[in-house]
């Protein structure tokens, strides 16, 4: 993911726009593109900031992590299950995630989900 561009620039390509500049040309002037140049705009406009949004970094997302025993206990009865299949169990006690997440979970914690030779053939496989 790309970083987000700094509040000085966002400052300049705003006062460009304040100033009369289009979108297009205030992009252009300043190397962004126009789809920044608009929510740069629109974002002080409407919250009189240019701040950019904050990222979502693994300490900031406790949520998931509040269920690490649950997630493990699973993961290590039925290592054979899918993330979707894992999701779907983890809902059934309660905690709402996504595969996505319960992915990152798993890096974070140096843990593999590939599938040995003990694991079934799919169904879409060769017969």
């Amino acid at each position: 993911m790309p970083s987000p561009l700094s509040v000085d620039l966002r400052e300049r390509v705003v006062a460009a726009v304040a100033g009369g500049a289009s979108f297009h040309w205030a992009a252009a002037r300043f190397g962004v593109s126009v789809s920044s140049a608009s929510r740069c705009s629109q974002r002080f406009a409407q919250q009189g900031h240019v701040a950019p949004k904050p990222t979502h970094a693994d300490d900031s997302l406790p949520a998931i992590e509040a269920h690490a025993d649950l997630i493990l206990s699973l993961d290590e009865a039925q290592p054979e299950l899918f993330l979707r299949e894992l999701r779907d169990a983890l809902a059934e006690h309660g905690v709402q995630t996504s595969t996505s997440g319960l992915s990152r979970f798993f890096a974070r914690h140096g843990i593999t989900r590939k599938k040995g030779r003990s694991t079934r053939l799919s169904r879409s496989g060769p017969t």
